[in-house]
Formats: C-alpha cells, structure tokens, sequence
C-alpha cells in the first residue's frame, strides 16, 4: 500500500508518499480501507519529532479515519467486510490501509458522508472525554474555548451549544469569531486585540466561567485560572504557547478549581473503547438530527500531505482540513 511516511523529523517537507507494508491485522482488529483521513496538530508535532508513537502503532501520522472494512479478525464480532466506517486512531490514516481495535470503529454517521465522516473520531472523541467525561460540562454552564476556529474548536462548540450550555470562544480574527458564532457561540473574543479575563469577566458579572478547554498550556495559565468561576474546572489539551511557567497558585485554594488534562492518543485501547462508545451514544444522535455538521475547510490528496500541513500549522483554517488517498 502507499503511505505517507515521516523520513526524518522536519518540516512539511519531511513527508513522503512512499510503498510500504500492509498492516498486520490481530485477532481483535479490522483493517480499513481509507478513503479519507483527517489532520490533527498532534500530526505536526510528531512530524516534528517530539511526540512519540505509542508501542505497538503504526508509524505513519493520521490519528482518524473513514473508509470500508476490508477484513476482520477471528474475534471481531461487531464488524462484517463491507461495512462503511469511521474510527479513531493511534496512528496509520495517512495511509491507504490501517488497522484498528473493532472498539474503536463506529459507523458513519447518518446523513454524513463517507468522505465527511473522517472528521468526526479524533474531535468527538477529545472533546467528549474531556469537557463532558472528565469536566462535567452541563446545561446552563460557561464553557470558554480557545482556539475556537479549529477542528476541536468548531466541534466543541456545537456540542455544547446542544447540551444547553453558554459558549465563549477566542480566536485571532473577526472572520473566524463570525463563523464561530454562526455555528452557535455566544461571546467572541480577538485575543490579539482583547483581554479575553476582562471580557469572560464582563459578560459573566464578574464571576468567570465554568470550564475552559484550552490548547495553550503555559502561557495562558494564570490567566485562565483567573477567568475561572467558584468550582472551575480547566482542561488542558495541547502547549501550543509552551510548557512551563511560573503561577499564583492561590485561585486554586480561593476558589476551589480544579486542573485536568489528559491524551486522548496514549491511552489503552479499553479506555479508548469507552470513549467511542459513549461518543456513539451522546454525539452520533446529534449528528443524526443534523445539530453538529462536519466543517470541512479543505480537502487534499494524500500525495500532498506536506501543503496539508503547511496550512494547518498557518493556523488560517477554519474547521477541518482532509486528506483523501
């Protein structure tokens, strides 16, 4: 099969279209044949170098795909050949096959197209597990977003909005604050132009928000605990403004918030299992009922890995960029 294959850490250039082996299939797999996958920024910092594979995963990037199954395992039980579906993933969508545990396989949602359908695993399955699973986001709660624009962003929003929550969201432009809030947010903030603890502040009487699902990690902490409300919880998914920094603990203690942060990639394939299924649960009726749309901004063959990359990491997108074989 072909695949698209990191030659050594670099930039987007790094990445080839080369021939390589077909998967390996174990006894509690499927292998799919993809017909899209999906870019996630976790894609670019492993092209870099700096985020490992986990034992055991293909090395190829892709972290979701959609496609159709070509064969299962002796064990499989839930899965037939033929079946269209779309799964999340250790690694191996930037590739015309891959293999993945029948626990995390689901299937196209209805009303969403094979292609579209490659969108959903890796967003569903991070947001859910963390502003729902583990934050407890409920009805009639703040959520503020930052990088609201993105592929979590734009989902997060959605769902949220679906539960009955108040949503704010930063991003870096006025374009994509207006199509964040024709998909449902509530407030916008430009954080290159705002204060976004002084507008959270503002619009919240003072009192912050509930939970926050943040991308930047270091440089923003001490600000989003500030923008915390009493009992706030704040999720940290990536360190897109860096890994370390010097913080005033005491909003902890005063106002009893609580810090979280977990990788949807590292954990084991049960976890992952329970996540895909609650994910099928709560999220594919509303996919159904046409609440959450997929957001494609881009679509690129899977020869073209490397412009893919170049612009996500632009940070011009809005929504999902995909890469179809």
């Amino acid at each position: 099969m072909k695949a698209i294959v990191i030659t050594k850490p670099g930039g987007p250039e790094v990445l080839q279209l080369q021939e390589v082996d077909d998967p390996q299939l174990k006894d509690d797999e499927v292998l799919i044949h993809v017909h899209a996958t999906a870019l996630n920024r976790a894609d670019t910092v492993q092209r870099e170098g700096s985020y490992p594979v986990p034992k055991g995963a293909s090395p190829y990037p892709g972290l979701e795909c959609s496609g159709t199954i070509e064969s299962v395992g002796k064990n499989v039980s839930k899965w037939k050949i033929g079946d269209q579906v779309c799964a999340l993933l250790a690694g191996g969508g930037y590739a015309e096959k891959v293999a993945v545990p029948e626990g995390q396989v689901l299937p196209v949602p209805t009303g969403v197209s094979l292609t579209d359908a490659a969108s959903f695993p890796e967003v569903a399955c991070t947001v859910w597990s963390t502003i729902f699973m583990t934050s407890r986001l409920s009805k009639g709660e703040t959520l503020l977003i930052h990088g609201g624009s993105s592929g979590i962003g734009t989902f997060a929003i959605q769902i949220a909005k679906y539960i009955g929550a108040r949503v704010f969201v930063t991003a870096g432009s006025e374009e994509k604050l207006d199509f964040c809030k024709e998909i449902g947010a509530d407030v916008g903030i430009n954080y290159k132009t705002e204060d976004f603890v002084a507008r959270v502040k503002e619009e919240t009487g003072g009192q912050g928000v509930d939970v926050i699902l943040d991308c930047m990690g270091a440089s923003y902490y001490q600000r989003n605990l500030d923008s915390l409300n009493f009992d706030g919880r704040l999720f940290i998914i990536g360190f897109q403004g860096g890994l370390s920094t010097e913080a005033d603990l005491r909003p902890l203690v005063g106002k009893r918030l609580t810090v979280q942060s977990a990788s949807l990639r590292m954990r084991s394939p049960e976890n992952k299992a329970a996540v895909v299924a609650a994910v099928e649960k709560n999220i594919w009726p509303a996919i159904a009922e046409g609440k959450i749309k997929p957001l494609i901004y881009r679509s690129f063959p899977l020869s073209e890995a490397g412009e893919a990359h170049r612009l996500i990491e632009s940070g011009q997108h809005i929504g999902k960029i995909l890469l179809v074989p």
